[in-house]
């Protein structure tokens, strides 16, 4: 498999196009924006900049880079010859199926239909198409050139060969691919969310503040950075959409999301992505500075 097409050029799906196009692949990045794919390409470009300062990119290697990426605004067109297509579409079930009864459609019988859903069942994903033992989950991190893991979500009808065949090529990419089976949240999400929202809860219960409990988790628990600076960084919207979807999956209460974090993304403070979240993010240096809502030091609400 050389050829890859990659559906959606947010956050995500520009991550997924530089990595697999910095390691060899021809890479076609489709968006229904022609300034969304421009964007893509100016932040794959300023991200291929910061590896050629650490010394591990050459500029040779950076325009090799750049030149093996095409773009598209017609699906048609920029998914017939792929034979991999990674879907990296808004957290979306009803986006994700049209896409994917639209992928099945236009692609070549034999191409191999991913998606970086982080929640989403690849099961139901699959059962739109005429293809379910083709259809499989890759699901990124974020950021995707930085991350090394891979979560393979196998599908209900996801073949072994196709399974082996995505295994053997995020290797190639310079990732731990890890296989898991589809169930509601996979891994990463099922233990992640349910963690962040208790610290969401710790907050709107006024057990403590946005900096003491992200300071708590990452000094006493040895994490980068805290849960409620993650879910910012995550998208308060994305972290809500992930509990729904563990919620409805389990029918357990222990997954429904905390009243506070509804508010705040009805509210439209959806972390980094709107600039306001636990913490501001319109400051415009790397300095954490907990929102204004939250300086209180017994917040509760």
């Amino acid at each position: 498999m050389k050829k890859i097409a990659v559906i959606g050029s947010g956050t995500m799906g520009n991550g997924i196009a530089h990595v697999f196009a910095q390691n060899g692949f021809s890479v076609s990045l489709v968006d229904i924006s022609e300034e969304a794919l421009n964007k893509a390409l100016a932040t794959i470009t300023k991200n291929l900049d910061r590896i050629m300062a650490k010394g591990n990119l050459t500029e040779e290697q950076k325009s090799q880079t750049l030149d093996r990426i095409s773009t598209s605004t017609d699906l048609r067109q920029g998914v017939q010859e792929a034979d991999l297509i990674v879907e990296a579409a808004t957290e979306n079930v009803d986006l994700k199926l049209k896409i994917f009864r639209d992928l099945d459609a236009f692609a070549k019988p034999e191409a191999i239909l991913a998606s970086n859903t982080s929640s989403i069942s690849i099961t139901k994903i699959a059962s739109v198409t005429n293809r379910p033992d083709k259809v499989i989950g890759m699901h990124f991190m974020n950021p995707v050139p930085v991350m090394k893991l891979v979560e393979i979500i196998r599908g209900y009808s996801t073949s072994d060969e196709v399974t082996s065949q995505v295994m053997d090529m995020s290797l190639q990419l310079g990732k731990v691919p890890t296989e898991c089976n589809d169930y509601p949240g996979f891994v990463a999400n099922r233990i992640l969310m349910p963690m962040i929202n208790e610290a969401i809860y710790s907050l709107y219960e006024g057990v403590a503040g946005v900096e003491e409990i992200d300071t708590i988790m990452k000094l006493g628990m040895a994490h980068p950075m805290g849960p409620l600076q993650l879910a910012d960084f995550i998208g308060l919207d994305v972290c809500l959409s992930i509990l729904n979807v563990l919620h409805d999956g389990f029918g357990n209460p222990k997954y429904a999301p905390c009243p506070l974090l509804v508010n705040m993304v009805q509210a439209g403070h959806k972390g980094v992505k709107s600039g306001q979240g636990f913490y501001s993010w319109t400051h415009g240096t790397k300095e954490l500075m907990v929102a204004d809502r939250f300086k209180k030091k017994h917040f509760a609400q």
